[in-house]
């Protein structure tokens, strides 16, 4: 079998360009032009041995944040080796990462790769002091400069009963290493987050010492997307592409806040597609089907990784914006649908406050966005939700939980009905 298809005629021929996080040259960049200005003549310094400033990098997800910073480093690298200057960089996403300890070993085990050396220190079980030292130890071993790269910083929130979050804790030590008489390595901060309010949560200390230039990116456009699109059109063969498959894929993509990551893996996917279907081309019909994969890909992805308590906030919100003529969910309504679902299943009920903050959380998924809103005196104030993805994907998905799973959707769709006779 496996010969038989290796004999096939492919569509794809470079995918390694249908990667979003494959570190693509500068003229593939493209709406940027400010932004990479901005950060490369910010990062420049290393060039001549001197400490670049801390940089704190703001947008929608998918906006090119990651991509820029990877490709300024990169470049910086290069020319650094030519002129005998040991430059580095050092990147995590803390999106899966619990505490400020694992968030301290993932960056000394990044650090380790980077330099090519032995990681000295275990992951569990010894102090966080000694995963700094080991980090910091690497570092000044091995480089002269050092660009640390946070992204998603603002998910490393750490535990609960610290009154300052573990990304805060993060950027104090970090920001405060260059500082330090025994490390001789420059070492900058590049802090990424979709949560364009990040920088509020930060501690007064940290924020201190920290003390970053800001870089705002914005959503692109369907223009933008199409022209990111056809610069790498050339990972497929010549004239395998259908005319209407980048208008559309850039089309699908713009309407889910511009992320240009969904944009290349819509076309990626609509190729893999074709691709098992024995296809030689690629039609607006294999974006379609490959719009609703990936749709259900981004959310699962996103679910997988929340709390049941989390998944109960967004299966009763979404389950209202359902069933509304607007796809969107009053606050008010989705907590007594919520009270029902946790009384279903007899699990712990959150007062309405906190309900109320966990959605919010889910702001910087980009599943939900949300608006304060009244209708009338007699109404109060409460937020309205709207889902970037159609909320009946995102029911579908959570189901996949056993938890979940043990909530009727018929009996959930009475209360949504009740509850929205009652808006009325």
């Amino acid at each position: 079998m496996l010969l038989e298809f290796d004999e096939q005629d492919g569509v794809i021929r470079d995918r390694e360009l249908l990667d979003p996080n494959h570190v693509v040259e500068e003229d593939r960049i493209v709406g940027r032009d400010e932004q990479l200005q901005e950060i490369t003549k910010m990062l420049r310094v290393a060039l001549g041995d001197n400490r670049p400033p801390n940089l704190f990098l703001y947008g929608p997800s998918g906006t090119g944040k990651s991509l820029i910073t990877k490709a300024v480093c990169k470049n910086i690298s290069q020319i650094c080796r030519t002129r005998d200057i040991r430059f580095g960089t050092v990147e995590i996403n803390c999106q899966d990462l619990d505490t400020l300890g694992i968030g301290v070993y993932e960056l000394a085990t990044q650090a380790a790769k980077e330099a090519d050396v032995e990681l000295e220190v275990a992951k569990h079980g010894v102090a966080t002091k000694e995963k700094w030292d080991e980090l910091y130890r690497i570092i000044n071993e091995n480089f002269d400069s050092v660009v640390i790269v946070l992204d998603e910083l603002d998910m490393l929130v750490g535990r609960r009963d610290k009154q300052e979050p573990a990304f805060s804790r993060l950027l104090y030590q970090l920001s405060r290493a260059s500082g330090d008489e025994d490390i001789s390595t420059h070492i900058s901060v590049v802090a990424i987050s979709n949560d364009t309010k990040m920088m509020e949560s930060v501690g007064s200390r940290a924020l201190s010492s920290f003390t970053p230039e800001d870089v705002h990116f914005t959503d692109y456009d369907a223009n933008q997307l199409k022209d990111i699109l056809h610069r790498r059109k050339d990972a497929f063969y010549d004239g395998v592409l259908d005319e209407s498959v980048i208008p559309l894929a850039a089309a699908f993509a713009a309407q889910t806040h511009g992320d240009a990551r969904k944009a290349i893996d819509l076309v990626r996917v609509a190729g893999n597609l074709a691709e098992r279907e024995g296809s030689t081309r690629v039609s607006e019909e294999h974006v379609r089907k490959a719009q609703d994969k990936v749709e259900k890909n981004r959310v699962l992805e996103v679910v997988r990784g929340i709390s049941t308590q989390k998944k109960l906030c967004l299966y009763a919100t979404a389950a209202v914006a359902a069933e509304s003529d607007d796809e969107t969910a009053r606050s008010t309504t989705g907590y007594r649908v919520y009270q029902f679902l946790t009384e279903s299943i007899d699990a712990d009920q959150y007062h309405q406050e906190t309900y109320v903050n966990k959605m919010k959380e889910m702001t910087t998924y980009s599943l939900v966005d949300f608006e304060r809103r009244s209708h009338g005196p007699t109404s109060g104030m409460f937020l309205e939700f709207q889902f970037g993805e159609r909320p009946q994907t995102i029911l579908e998905t959570l189901r996949e939980d056993s938890r979940v799973e043990m909530l009727s959707p018929d009996e959930v769709q009475t209360v949504v009905h009740a509850q929205l006779r009652n808006e009325r």
